[in-house]
């Protein structure tokens, strides 16, 4: 397994133009035909731009596109399962055309940064939504989110002036030669990285603890591009990460950053790509629970750990830790799964993200036995200032 620093495919990528050349591309923006990205293409711009896609360089032309869709592998080869894209309305094929550079500007028609056009292809969506997200059902989130998007789609490397605005977060925005860079001063060779969009409850804490049993340290990396509308706010989410921090974590063995992506809702396939991500922030495991990154009834609840089967590890580069669901064991009085409790199903107490929102909703209590005291009173506020 690669150690510490080895970014995906062997160089972390670092878009970010200085000097001279940064001063040139500006000037030059403003003679460019220009693209507005949405809140979800500035999310993967940033990843693109900070390394945190590397090795892609810009957004995915047509043979990287068609194999990722079709074979969960770059051309290269290398294993990469959701397609990064820059998608333009029909109306824009006629001025968008290889050969041809745009500037990539933020929804305030701030620019970002500049494309190289290489590519212009149209693809097909229904397809697409097939093999990513294993549904055609628009009521799926990253279903919807992708028919709602351009036809015509650009490829091309990219070059950024600057990283997008943020006005949160700002101490936990570490970009992956930060994140290397901190594991690095803290002595840690091995990290294990956990993804998440929820408040961490006991059963999230739990997982963590049991896998830093047997690594250097634990890169916490909430979510905080776009979620769906009914996910628990970024802001409140990061005031429960710290709060339990403070409090159930030795402080030098966990990092607290976060990761700029938006969420997709592909479960299985999600799930590489989110390990493919914490490997180029400096991570050598990764934790996938039950139903990673999963929405509604579309996936299998272990689908996320089965396709791991499917692709080169070693290739990957990056350690799974697969989990079963936790719970709280009532005959135990602690933490467990099936691998590590003896009880009968009644005696295990689980507690859905329904149901938690409709206590929260309703003034009620959340028991000890599914999220520390800390966290259900910032959950309790949320809900009461609502």
């Amino acid at each position: 397994m690669s150690i510490l620093g080895e970014p995906y495919g062997g160089t972390l990528v670092n878009l970010l133009v200085t000097g001279d050349e940064r001063e040139e591309l500006g000037r030059r923006v403003s003679e460019l035909p220009t693209i507005e990205l949405d809140s979800r293409t500035i999310s993967d711009f940033e990843l693109l731009a900070n390394g945190g896609f590397s090795p892609l360089t810009g957004f995915m032309a047509e043979a990287d596109y068609h194999s990722v869709v079709d074979s969960m592998t770059l051309s290269s080869g290398l294993p990469w399962s959701i397609p990064v894209t820059l998608s333009v309305s029909e109306s824009r094929a006629g001025e968008l055309t290889p050969g041809v550079s745009a500037c990539l500007r933020d929804e305030q028609g701030l620019p970002l940064g500049v494309i190289e056009i290489q590519d212009v292809y149209r693809r097909d969506k229904t397809l697409e939504a097939e093999k990513v997200f294993r549904t055609t059902d628009e009521a799926h989130p990253g279903v919807a989110a992708l028919y709602s998007s351009g036809d015509i789609v650009l490829g091309g490397a990219v070059q950024a002036i600057r990283l997008p605005a943020h006005n949160n977060f700002p101490a936990h925005r570490l970009t992956p030669m930060e994140t290397r860079a901190s594991f690095a001063e803290r002595g840690w060779r091995t990290v294990v990285g956990f993804q998440t969009r929820n408040p961490i409850h006991r059963a999230h804490e739990y997982l963590i603890k049991v896998a830093l049993e047997g690594v250097d340290g634990a890169l916490i990396h909430p979510l905080v591009g776009d979620t769906k509308d009914d996910d628990i706010p970024a802001d409140v989410r990061m005031r429960c990460y710290q709060v339990l921090m403070d409090r159930y974590f030795p402080e030098d063995r966990v990092e607290l950053s976060v990761l700029p992506a938006a969420m997709r809702y592909a479960g299985p396939r999600e799930a590489i790509f989110h390990a493919i991500m914490r490997k180029n922030y400096g991570c050598t495991h990764f934790i996938v629970g039950r139903d990673h990154a999963g929405v509604g009834n579309y996936y299998g609840t272990y689908d996320a750990q089965r396709i791991f089967d499917d692709i080169d590890l070693e290739a990957l580069g990056i350690q799974p830790l697969f989990f079963e669901h936790a719970f709280w064991c009532l005959r135990s009085g602690a933490m467990a799964t099936t691998k590590t409790s003896a009880a009968e199903p009644e005696e295990r107490l689980f507690l859905s993200g329904t149901k938690v929102r409709e206590m929260l909703a309703n003034g009620e209590d959340l028991p000890v036995e599914f999220t520390r005291p800390e966290v259900a009173a910032v959950l309790m506020e949320s809900a009461r200032s609502a």
